[in-house]
């Protein structure tokens, strides 16, 4: 099993968080984004860049998972391919992306583009809380001693 990270998007303090687990659990993972990024000297974290453009980086990760991988991603659209590939996606925000709970982020997805397409300010997302680090760093422990 490996963890896959959505890097070009991911806060730096999951990252943080991903790191420790790393050393702790010894679990390869690999962020993928499509500029350079520093990592920690670690044999259990490497990073790949890719190309810049639309996608990329998801398509590497979907490309490279194998069923039962751990995919770190707030992008619905690559969490759905990658339960429909028999990995686990879990956002940066530390809840999991499941077969009951995807076709409800995929419609409030779109529901919230087409609001955005007709002019209606949405806004972004809320800042990253402590609380958020947190209940990432617990799900991610809960995920870890299942699957190791």
């Amino acid at each position: 099993m490996q963890i896959w990270v959505d890097a070009d998007a991911c806060p730096n303090v999951v990252k943080q968080i991903l790191f420790h687990a790393a050393e702790r659990w010894q679990v390869n993972i690999i962020l993928v984004a499509n500029r350079l990024l520093s990592t920690p000297p670690s044999r259990y974290v490497k990073a790949v860049q890719v190309p810049a453009g639309f996608d990329v980086a998801d398509n590497e990760i979907v490309r490279r998972l194998q069923p039962g991988d751990l995919v770190i991603t707030g992008d619905i659209p690559l969490a759905s391919d990658v339960l429909q590939k028999d990995g686990h996606a879990l956002n940066p925000r530390g809840s999991f992306y499941t077969n009951d709970n995807i076709r409800e982020y995929m419609s409030m997805r779109q529901f919230m583009d087409e609001l955005r397409s007709s002019g209606v300010e949405t806004g972004g997302p809320a800042a990253f809380s402590n609380a958020d680090r947190q209940a990432f760093a617990n799900q991610l422990d809960k995920f870890l001693m299942k699957a190791l």
